[in-house]
């Protein structure tokens, strides 16, 4: 059974698996970004993009991109590292939005 999962992973060793483990958990914490924005729109009847979207990408990207750096995967890591620039700027926006909203009120 070993043997047809790591065939299947393209790994030899326990220790590729893990990475490909990690690679395969960023995977998950990126497209549940989307789950959430979906539920959440649906709920709302519009489009929405709630906090938790950008979390999820923030924690999928980091994820991703430990694995791309062990993969050692320009392609891969300038755009996870590109995306992790988006995220936390999208984050940092929307938690200065709140102070400022905070003092106001």
């Amino acid at each position: 059974m070993r043997e047809i999962l790591w065939s299947a992973l393209h790994v030899e060793n326990w220790g590729e698996f893990a990475w490909v483990m990690v690679g395969l958990t960023g995977q998950l914490m990126f497209t549940m970004r989307f789950i959430v924005q979906w539920f959440v729109s649906e709920k709302q009847r519009k489009s929405v993009i709630p906090v938790a979207f950008w979390y999820f990408s923030l924690a999928g990207g980091v994820v991703l991109l430990t694995y791309a750096l062990w993969r050692k995967d320009p392609v891969f890591i300038l755009g996870q590292a590109t995306g992790l620039v988006i995220y936390m700027r999208n984050l940092w926006l929307i938690h200065t939005e709140k102070l400022r909203h905070a003092h106001e009120g």
